[in-house]
């Protein structure tokens, strides 16, 4: 099998990766028919937020599988289906505690209900709080189907019981991340550690683990899987600094985020922290204003995308993400087998250069 190969297969297993993912979430209201319309259209909310997905992480656990080996489709798929159901459910959170009602340029779960009620004049506490809780309970649902898919798989029970560790170890350190990414605002802009937030927060369960349950239900060895590690985790540091990039110079008609949302919170990320520690007092006046401000106007951001130029906090931000990228093409050049090989470097290339 070539890379190019590989390639072909793991596309050609995605659509079953679609298919599981739709059958699980038209078939669970059903399994409480008292449950009654509201349940129901949770569920159906949540089926539309896999639409515009990139099926990054069911693609890493694909290729990982069958490129170390693995050759039962029907034992992996839902294992990758798995992974794209734990991603739902953590972008679900994620807009909860952003306040973002718009994901990949539509809305969103909380969005959905916030229109569906628009025609029924509620107080605003009233509306908040039914928006509020479809998100909440919808992503919640995402996180109980993560396991679900997993212990219905047709594997082996210590590859079920490892998939699903491998779960609970994502789910824990992406809530790690995210408290630090909360309560980042409580200490200076020079102070945040925004590497080791994308590291808890994205790497490890966008990179490290879709790779690592492929690998582990193919019977990889504890030398292989600390290799996979180590490419996730650089693959993920990178991909989370092209994201921060992108959040604040990405184009919303690409992106199909706002540019001003990552401002107006004072997101701490690596680019906000390195422009507030190489700004002189007129910039760092610049960033004070307006980084920060909930009603941040597009003038005002432009400014601040000025001082994080001229800083050569941007420049700085993506040479970083660059090197990380270069760390995990090193990695999976030199210490794993063809065709995964191939197809990680194919992968590293594709996010590095990504636009969205």
């Amino acid at each position: 099998m070539t890379s190019q190969d590989l390639q072909a297969w793991v596309r050609s297993r995605l659509s079953l990766v679609d298919a599981a993912l739709t059958a699980h979430v038209e078939g669970m209201p059903a399994q409480l028919p008292q449950s009654g319309a509201e349940y129901r259209r949770l569920w159906q909310r949540l089926g539309e937020q896999f639409a515009g997905g990139k099926n990054l992480r069911p693609a890493l656990t694909l290729a990982a599988y069958s490129g170390l080996g693995g050759d039962n489709a029907d034992a992996v798929v839902p294992v990758a289906a798995s992974m794209e159901m734990l991603h739902t459910a953590m972008l679900v959170h994620d807009d909860i505690l952003d306040h973002d009602e718009v994901r990949r340029g539509r809305p969103n779960v909380a969005g959905t209900r916030r229109a569906e009620l628009a025609a029924r004049r509620l107080p605003p506490a009233q509306l908040d709080d039914h928006v509020m809780t479809a998100a909440l309970l919808s992503g919640d649902l995402a996180l109980s189907s993560t396991y679900d898919m997993i212990a219905r798989a047709s594997l082996p029970a210590h590859h079920r019981l490892a998939a699903l560790d491998l779960v609970t170890r994502a789910i824990r350190a992406t809530i790690a991340g995210e408290l630090l990414d909360m309560c980042g605002d409580l200490s200076s802009m020079e102070d945040a550690d925004a590497l080791t937030v994308a590291e808890l927060k994205t790497a490890t369960y966008s990179f490290v683990v879709p790779l690592l349950a492929g690998a582990t239900i193919a019977g990889a060895d504890p030398t292989m899987i600390a290799h996979l590690e180590r490419i996730g985790t650089a693959l993920g540091l990178s991909f989370q600094l092209v994201d921060d990039d992108l959040g604040v110079f990405g184009d919303p008609d690409v992106t199909g985020k706002t540019n001003l949302s990552d401002l107006r919170a004072g997101k701490r990320t690596e680019l906000m922290r390195i422009a507030h520690v190489q700004a002189d007092p007129l910039q760092r006046a610049i960033l004070d204003r307006h980084v920060g401000d909930p009603a941040l106007t597009d003038a005002g951001a432009a400014h601040v995308r000025q001082v994080l130029i001229d800083t050569g906090a941007r420049d700085a931000t993506l040479k970083l993400a660059r090197r990380h990228a270069r760390q995990a093409k090193r990695i999976a050049s030199e210490r794993v087998p063809a065709p995964l090989s191939g197809y990680l470097t194919s992968v590293v290339d594709m996010l590095d250069g990504r636009p969205s």
